[in-house]
Parts: C-alpha cells; structure tokens; sequence
C-alpha cells in the first residue's frame, strides 16, 4: 500500500502541517492496526481512506487518528487527503466523505488550492480557570468551550507576541480539555496577509503542539468574524512552523481554505 506524507496549509514542502494519508482498497482494517500505523507514522494526524460504492452520498469513508486515538474531527488530515486524491486522478471538484461528524466535502480547485466544508463550532464563554492561565505563563482576555466535536477551549489573549512566545507547560494543560487548548490573538499587523493568529496544544490526545488546525478554526471564525465584522479571515497559526487557513463563516458552516504538498511517496510493507 502507498502512504504519503502531505504537508497542510501550505504551498511549499516543510511548512504547513504534515499528515499521513492512507488509501485503502477495501473497509477499514483492524483499529489496532489503524492505531499502529499511526503511531509509526508518530505525526499529529494519519488519515485513512477507501472509497465507497459509485451513486451513493458519499464518495469516500475517512477516519483519523493521532498517534495515541481516534478523533472525531480533523481539518488538515482532510485537506491532506483530498490533496492526494485530486492529484493522483483518483477524484476531481467535489469529493464527499463519510466520517465520525457527518458528511464532510472537498473542492478540488483547478489552482491545486482546497476548500472543506466544516460545521461551525458553537462558542460557550466560560470562567477563565486560574489553572489554565498558570500552565500557559498569560493571562487570559476571554475563554471559550467549543462543540462537541472540536472540544477545545479558546482562549484569547492579549496580542499576537503573547501568542508567539508562549511556553506552556504541556502536562498541566491536559487536564482542561477535552481534546485541546486553543490560544489566539487579533494580527499586529493585518498588512502581512492575516487578521489573527494562534497555537493549538493537544497534550490529551498525544500532540504538544499543532502546527495547523484546520478544525480548530470553525471556531476561530465564528469568534473573529464577531470581533472584526468581516466572515472572510485568514489566520496564520503555528509557532516554529506555520501555515494559513482562509475562513469564510456561511452560517452554521465554515469553509476553509488552503493549499497542500506531497513531500513523501512511499510503500508500507506491512499489512493488516
């Protein structure tokens, strides 16, 4: 089987955010093989793909994992996917997915770039716990749970250099989410090509930090369309390396949008 490893978020190799993507012939194999490979593979995300009988609703079946769990929704991985589906001939424009939060669809543009089409993450402010703010080293402006399928909390804070020299301390922080911590900032200098920033650290599903989440950001743009007044954003995120979504809020759905590379091309010899 060909496994590939795509760099997200980006349209040059080793920016973004890289995920393995997997095609499979037929279902999906074993969850404990699924969870090997994506433990080998050891990056933020491996996806796995087959596709489904022509006619249907739905093109192909998707699954995620991180190097320790299944998750129920990922943005990059998905960008990923359909990256390899569309350049390899095997889907063009549309591609529909089956997956843990419903159906989710890929645009395929004739520029190489993608477009998702995600649910928009609802945002429950909530009291800042002291115990955040002291994992994180900042104080927080505001903090936000999100939906069930993203899981994170959204914490805002005081302007994008507080963001970019953050040094959490990864332990304590996973005890206060579900699945992240999501830290964001308005832009210093919108000039530069984005209108806000962020970092997203997982320690409780085995990631310290995400270069690039794309599903992270259905609950970025509701929360920066509210403070800006424009449903059309770029966010720039990541630390030592970073990539950038472009957001458009279209209701209860967010698209995102973004490029993608193929940095590897190589051959698992292991079988289920």
């Amino acid at each position: 089987m060909r496994i590939r490893i795509v760099d997200a978020f980006t349209d040059r190799p080793f920016g973004g955010n890289p995920a393995g993507v997997l095609l499979l012939d037929g279902g999906f194999p074993p969850d404990h093989w699924l969870r090997q490979v994506a433990a080998e593979v050891n990056l933020s995300e491996t996806a796995f793909a087959h596709p489904l009988p022509p006619g249907g609703d739905v093109d192909w079946a998707l699954r995620w994992f991180t190097p320790a769990t299944e998750v129920d929704m990922c943005g990059h991985a998905t960008l990923a996917t359909a990256h390899v589906l569309a350049t390899n001939g095997l889907a063009n424009g549309l591609i529909r997915f089956a997956t843990r939060s419903g159906v989710l669809t890929a645009l395929a543009e004739d520029d190489g770039r993608i477009t998702m089409d995600f649910p928009t993450s609802s945002l429950t402010p909530v009291e800042t716990p002291a115990e955040v703010e002291r994992a994180l080293g900042a104080a927080a402006r505001s903090v936000h749970d999100t939906s069930p399928h993203i899981g994170d909390l959204v914490v805002e804070l005081a302007d994008e250099r507080t963001v970019r020299d953050l040094s959490p301390d990864h332990a304590a922080l996973r005890a206060y989410a579900r699945r992240g911590v999501i830290v964001t900032a308005a832009a210093e200098d919108p000039a530069r090509g984005y209108d806000f920033v962020s970092r997203g650290f997982f320690p409780a599903v085995g990631i310290a930090e995400d270069p690039v989440t794309g599903s992270a950001h259905t609950a970025l743009a509701p929360f920066w369309a509210a403070r800006l007044g424009r449903t059309e954003l770029v966010g720039r995120q990541g630390g030592t390396r970073t990539g950038l979504v472009t957001v458009r809020l279209a209701g209860d759905r967010t698209l995102l949008t973004g490029d993608a590379v193929t940095v590897l091309d190589g051959e698992l010899h292991t079988r289920p």
